[in-house]
């Protein structure tokens, strides 16, 4: 089974520079470049992102210095089911049809006290994070670069709005308390060419709204494009990937594409990456815009809570149903 690919062109995966959206430039021609890139592939790089280096670097530091922890160390901080936060080990997330992903993290999600009213009401997801005593390191590692990426999330979000024919606040008006997930990705190096089924992710695509990618060197994500061949988006200094989920997807009445992608790390090093899952309130509502539907298009798919349909989409491939020690 050869998995070997060609890197991706600026064409099919374009660089999109973010410096106008900082310095409130017009948002016309970055949403017309984006919205190209979710029509045909999904995925586009932002550079002058706004995320200051010593931030990004202190993230894949702690992220390192965690993962080189023994695994016994890391079990205590295992993930509880209630809130998703904490340390997820190799094997339970699996795929349909696929084996268990090669890859283990640390999931981070937005900080909420035991107190909050929906964290009281049970809602699912809300919470807070588990911060390991014995790694005093990580938190503040972690909380800034989450910051940055929650607020560059809500800056692209003008962005997609504009691409869409929206008001640029419109997907704002959810976000009183977004669902924002982060994990801290490790991925032990595989065999040269992975047996079949076999990968550090397997193929698949995201579940919400939009994803941030920071990743390291060694790269080692795939994009299947529509014509069916399998393209390497390799690493970019300075810059991050971002992709639509299909919940976006949704959104949009199947114009915006969640394409299927895959982690294969062929380099016999360690591979790091750091993804920000950017999602909205949990009761956001997600029907069809008024822009992606008519007579001869009408919408596609019934309304659904953004909340509700992450949660059955991560009952489908994660195996750990037990509670944290």
């Amino acid at each position: 089974m050869d998995h070997r690919v060609r890197p991706a062109s600026a064409d099919e995966v374009p660089i999109l520079d973010l410096a106008p959206l900082l310095d409130g430039g017009a948002l016309e021609p970055i949403a017309k470049k984006l919205r190209h890139a979710c029509e045909t592939i999904g995925f586009f790089y932002v550079t002058n992102h706004g995320i200051p280096a010593p931030v990004c670097d202190g993230i894949f530091n702690a992220t390192r210095r965690y993962f080189d922890l023994r695994l016994d160390q890391r079990m205590p901080h295992l993930m509880d089911e209630r809130f998703r936060r904490g340390f997820m080990p190799q094997g339970i997330n699996q795929h349909p049809g696929y084996a268990p992903d090669i890859k283990e993290s640390y999931e981070i999600g937005v900080d909420l006290p035991l107190d909050d009213p929906d964290v009281k009401a049970g809602l699912p997801l809300h919470g807070p994070n588990r911060w390991p005593a014995d790694c005093p390191w990580l938190q503040p590692a972690a909380e800034a670069y989450f910051a940055e990426t929650t607020e560059l999330g809500k800056r692209l979000l003008r962005v997609f709005a504009v691409s869409l024919g929206m008001a640029p606040d419109y997907f704002l008006q959810y976000c009183t308390k977004p669902m924002v997930q982060m994990r801290l990705f490790h991925y032990p190096p595989e065999a040269p060419i992975p047996e079949d089924k076999a990968f550090g992710v397997a193929p698949h695509s995201d579940y919400g709204m939009i994803t941030l990618l920071s990743q390291d060197p060694i790269g080692g994500l795939e994009l299947l494009k529509r014509d069916g061949e399998w393209v390497a988006a390799p690493f970019i200094r300075g810059t991050l990937v971002v992709n639509i989920g299909d919940l976006f997807q949704r959104w949009t009445n199947d114009i915006y594409r969640s394409n299927l992608h895959r982690v294969i790390n062929r380099t016999g090093k360690e591979r790091y990456s750091i993804p920000t899952f950017f999602n909205l309130d949990y009761d956001a509502m997600v029907s069809c815009l008024p822009t992606c539907q008519s007579p001869e298009a009408p919408a596609k798919y019934q309304p659904i809570k953004s909340g509700d349909y992450l949660l059955s989409r991560f009952r489908d491939v994660q195996k750990y149903k037990g509670e944290a020690a």
